[in-house]
């Protein structure tokens, strides 16, 4: 009899153990994974990387120093394409079918097509306007996680040079659409990164930081453009 009840004791406690252990597991299993961060880029060819690799576009820059500072970030979808003018981009995330989903982490960098063209930058200010918000929807109402790049000079260029536009102009008509992407950015509460210093830079080292066209970035250009909205990505990230 006093051996039964040993038995039925130990088979009971063993029992008890797997329960606990079965337990554990369970709540092992339930509690929240780490998550990626999905990363939303949205422009023209400066965003695209007209002229060089995929791999050195600046977007992709930004997601590869991210992940080496501890950042859990998908590879960026992009949408943008050469030429492409603010209303254009517009376009382009209606055929997407854009609206609707949620990013950690949206950037836009347009309106050179804009200037381009002859656009008056009263013109350019709604259709911004209407785009940042937009880009703020799909960032989950979110302002602090959306990103603007100030529109580089392509004055300083060769292909300007070449084309008789005078650079002097170009570079006043692209500092007067950066006034405007700005305000209107920090007044929505995103996130500003000025990148047009680094491009007017191309004037005096091209071979480095110009692509082989003599009109867009190089993959250097594009790292340092990286290198400056890393701090703003991370803070945006961490907000709420």
């Amino acid at each position: 009899m006093a051996w039964h009840d040993t038995g039925v004791r130990g088979a009971l406690a063993i029992l008890s153990a797997l329960f606990v252990i079965s337990g554990c597991g369970n709540q092992q299993d339930a509690l929240p994974q780490p998550m990626t961060t999905n990363f939303l880029a949205l422009g023209d060819s400066y965003t695209i990387g007209e002229s060089v690799e995929p791999s050195e576009r600046w977007p992709v820059h930004l997601a590869k120093v991210l992940r080496e500072r501890g950042v859990k970030v998908d590879d960026p979808m992009i949408i943008a394409r050469t030429g492409w003018t603010t209303d254009e981009l517009s376009a382009a995330m209606d055929q997407a079918k854009v609206d609707g989903q949620r990013f950690e982490l949206v950037t836009l960098l347009i309106g050179v097509n804009d200037q381009y063209r002859g656009r008056s930058v009263e013109a350019y200010r709604p259709q911004f306007e209407a785009m940042l918000k937009r880009a703020i929807k799909l960032a989950g109402d979110r302002p602090s996680h959306v990103i603007v790049l100030s529109i580089p000079d392509w004055g300083v260029t060769p292909f300007a040079a070449s084309s008789r536009r005078d650079p002097a102009q170009v570079g006043r008509e692209i500092d007067a659409f950066n006034r405007v992407n700005r305000e209107l950015a920090l007044a929505a509460g995103a996130r500003y990164v000025d990148v047009t210093p680094i491009s007017r830079g191309s004037a005096t080292q091209p071979a480095a930081l110009l692509a082989a066209d003599g009109l867009h970035p190089s993959g250097t250009m594009y790292a340092q453009w990286a290198g400056l909205a890393l701090e703003q990505a991370e803070q945006g990230m961490r907000s709420k």
